[in-house]
């Protein structure tokens, strides 16, 4: 990995624990309609292709599609809010970070999130480090398609041949592969790792500086680019 010089991050499960925030939120539109909740663990399931996948999976069996698109604004407005209530770093990801930055590497977030949502959650832990951050919005595919990471490398200057995508989910998985880029994949996100390989992933990071390892292998550090 002697020529990569940019890191394009997905965001929940990868650099941001969200988990908590998004059921949250979930839950509380689930609740303006009398429908029941669903614990963590189901949401660590039904997060990885953004909100809508995530109402449609939450929602009771046969729920129209109307009320889902009325639960979408909802969810935004609810969420825009509460955004920061528990969320946070991964350990060691800032840690990570300072070290990518110390050895040149340019960064980028790409995320099925709200593009707001995204954009405010870089502002908040990440903007000392992370130049471009990228969620949905109208006009650009989401993930797994390409349109996000050919975005970011665009705006880093980077080439796909330089570039490398980290993720914690099946989803990242096929957006690196439409990507054409090298994926490692988190132990610490939404997925484990037997369902990870199942989906053909086969390079991992247990912690952050594993990371590290990986991308810095063979390099020494250069503080310019």
């Amino acid at each position: 990995m002697n020529n990569i010089n940019t890191i394009i991050f997905d965001m929940d499960g990868t650099v941001l624990n969200t988990l908590i925030d998004l059921r949250d939120s979930v839950n509380y539109v689930l609740g303006q309609y009398n429908m029941p909740p669903h614990d963590l663990e189901d949401y660590r399931r039904y997060f990885g292709s953004g909100i809508r996948h995530a109402l449609e999976m939450a929602v009771p069996e046969g729920t129209p599609e109307s009320i889902i698109e009325e639960m979408l604004p909802k969810f935004k407005e609810h969420y825009d809010i509460h955004c920061l209530d528990h969320t946070c770093p991964y350990d060691g990801i800032l840690k990570l970070m300072a070290s990518l930055k110390e050895h040149g590497f340019r960064m980028a977030i790409v995320s099925n999130k709200i593009d707001s949502a995204v954009k405010e959650l870089n502002e908040r832990f990440f903007s000392e480090y992370v130049d471009v951050a990228i969620g949905e919005k109208e006009g650009i595919r989401r993930k797994p398609a390409r349109d996000m990471v050919d975005i970011a490398m665009t705006e880093l200057g980077s080439t796909k041949e330089e570039s490398i995508y980290i993720g914690d989910s099946e989803v990242d998985l096929e957006t690196a592969r439409n990507s054409e880029l090298p994926c490692i994949s988190v132990l610490w996100g939404f997925r484990d790792k037997e369902f990870l390989i199942e989906h053909g992933a086969d390079t991992f990071a247990e912690t952050p500086s594993q990371i590290l390892q990986h991308v810095t292998r063979g390099q020494a550090p250069c503080h310019q680019m």
